[in-house]
């Protein structure tokens, strides 16, 4: 799968939100139809076609069932996304050390001054 053709899958919230939904398991298109629809506002034949963008991309998979068509999350082209965005994780890794140290420090500033407060 091409990286910047996953983004572009991606880039859609309505496909994201479907992604999402599936997170938790196979799902009918019914089911799907309905969150979306409640969400968005959009049509089942609407979230059919969003669907088929998903499978076409690798994203998501159908089997039938009976009448039903399942749908499920395929992980391979999620990994392929999480493996090009390592190489910026360091970025938000180091901003999230950083605000992990000031919350620490305001949390002793705030005992030290609770502290003295509680002297007087």
């Amino acid at each position: 799968m091409d990286r910047v053709h996953a983004f572009d899958v991606l880039g859609d919230p309505v496909r994201r939100r479907i992604l999402e939904l599936l997170a938790s398991g196979e799902q009918a298109l019914g089911e799907v139809s309905a969150v979306i629809r409640d969400e968005f506002g959009i049509s089942q034949p609407a979230v059919s076609q969003h669907l088929k963008v998903l499978r076409d991309s690798g994203f998501a998979s159908v089997r039938a069932d009976g009448t039903r068509r399942l749908y499920a999350v395929e992980t391979a082209p999620l990994r392929q996304v999480d493996a090009w965005l390592e190489r910026f994780r360091g970025f938000w890794d180091q901003r999230l050390d950083a605000l992990g140290t000031e919350l620490a420090r305001g949390k002793r500033e705030r005992r030290t001054q609770g502290e003295v407060s509680e002297d007087e």
